[in-house]
């Protein structure tokens, strides 16, 4: 067999690949995705070992070295999958965006320091309590509404019933 039939069967893989990280927004789907390029660079691996005779099976090693780490990687992934859905109810890439530090409140003064309750100063400040004081996703969220449905409705503008 020619060696160009393999190399362009894992180019097809590894650019349906690259499509499903850059368009997806769901994280199963990107991690199907990584699994499809890293299964493209398999294929090239295990394809080139054979058209160069190596008497190492350097490609075929490597391959394995390769599906340890993919499972290694869907593990892990899944795992904070799992962490994240059980706190977010969402496994929405775009909402996960939400995860970084809010910026800190202007002080009224105007001095470049954060505003904070001076009576809860001792306390850390906890997510629920920043996502709160920001007005936030559970802030203004009605009862019997799903954080889920009211990101997306908040999203696109929509009233919540």
């Amino acid at each position: 067999m020619h060696i160009v039939y393999p190399a362009v069967v894992a180019a097809l893989l590894f650019s349906i690949g690259v499509y499903g990280v850059l368009a997806r927004r769901n994280t199963i789907l990107v991690l199907m995705s990584v699994e499809l390029m890293l299964n493209a660079v398999n294929l090239n691996l295990v394809a080139f070992d054979v058209w160069l005779r190596d008497r190492l099976h350097s490609g075929q090693v490597l391959t394995l070295f390769v599906i340890v780490i993919a499972a290694a990687e869907v593990g892990v992934g899944l795992a904070i999958v799992l962490a994240v859905f059980r706190n977010r109810r969402m496994i929405d890439l775009d909402d996960l965006r939400d995860l970084a530090d809010p910026a800190p409140l202007p002080s009224p003064d105007g001095d470049g320091t954060t505003a904070r309750d001076p009576a809860r100063a001792s306390e850390p400040e906890t997510a629920g309590t920043a996502e709160a004081r920001r007005g936030g996703a559970d802030a203004a969220r009605p009862a019997g509404v799903s954080p889920a449905e009211h990101a997306k409705a908040t999203r696109r503008g929509e009233a919540i019933p």
